[in-house]
């Protein structure tokens, strides 16, 4: 059976079982979820650092769709395309993946409805390497033992709009409940990343979260693939701008008409909090649901 093992186990999150459980439960208990959700909640944005700076944001999107859904038969994850550049998605259509708590089964028959649309192509080796979809995994395996998988990187062109629409209508015609997420953070500010268009400093980081940020994060809410991709193209605010903008298009479809911020915040804060210490780059990250 064709397996994908993990890449970034031991970098981006634990890579021992019982490490990768306490870790999850403690990003788990990080947040507070709002009283108010979407009933039933059909999809999420996640950020894709590692778990140190973004798990719980990651978790509040996991918990708020465990707190508000029966069951999920499967998720179908958007990655970002950090290494991966073809114009179609790229479906990882068969098999299983690894993680340090065990393996999860990929949703054949639903990849094969997928891969039917013509709006992506079947290519499990274009996310050997791909840690965007990865980080998500442990967490669904954990909190959602029955579910299945359906990783899909995503890169930040229109197809991303047409797969989006087509898998929404998959969804809305089918008897399982699926899920979709999309993996992408938000605005690379500093000098590491070339990105330093206010200059440096506490206002600089100011603009890139308040500013740049909520430009990308106003898109996902009100469900607007298309200039989700447009201002991640303009403004630098997004690296997974095709997998959040699939995800809107997909929401769409299944008679939603906008989103809910549970968190935002940026690994300067983070360090800040955790480390007490700062750092002369930032990277942004929201959850939100659907």
């Amino acid at each position: 059976m064709q397996t994908r093992n993990p890449v970034v186990a031991g970098q981006f999150y634990p890579q021992k079982y019982g490490v990768c459980i306490g870790e999850i439960e403690e990003c788990l208990h990080q947040k507070t979820l709002p009283t108010e959700l979407p009933k039933p909640i059909v999809a999420g944005i996640v950020p894709h650092a590692g778990w140190v700076f973004s798990g719980s944001l990651a978790a509040m999107v996991f918990s708020a769709i465990k707190k508000q859904n029966e069951k999920v038969d499967c998720f179908i994850i958007f990655g970002a395309a950090h290494s991966y550049y073809k114009d179609m998605p790229a479906v990882y259509d068969k098999g299983a993946w690894n993680s340090p708590i065990g393996q999860v089964a990929v949703d054949e028959q639903l990849a094969e409805e997928v891969l039917k649309t013509k709006n992506a192509l079947s290519d499990p080796n274009a996310h050997k390497y791909e840690h965007s979809i990865e980080v998500q995994t442990p967490f669904i395996q954990h909190m959602f033992p029955f579910a299945k998988i359906l990783p899909i990187l995503t890169p930040a062109e229109t197809s991303a709009i047409d797969l989006g629409e087509s898998i929404g209508n998959i969804i809305a015609a089918s008897d399982k409940k699926i899920i979709c997420i999309g993996s992408t953070d938000l605005t690379h500010y500093g000098p590491r990343y070339g990105f330093e268009p206010v200059g440096e400093g506490t206002d600089a980081f100011k603009w890139s979260s308040q500013v740049n940020d909520k430009e990308f994060i106003n898109c996902a809410l009100r469900l607007d693939g298309k200039e989700l991709l447009a201002t991640a193209e303009k403004n630098l605010n997004a690296c997974g701008a095709g997998a959040a903008a699939a995800t809107v298009e997909a929401v769409k479809k299944q008679n939603r008409n906008q989103g809910q911020l549970l968190a935002q915040t940026t690994s300067n804060e983070i360090m800040q909090k955790k480390m007490n210490t700062t750092s002369e780059d930032s990277v942004g990250y929201a959850s939100i649901v659907f």
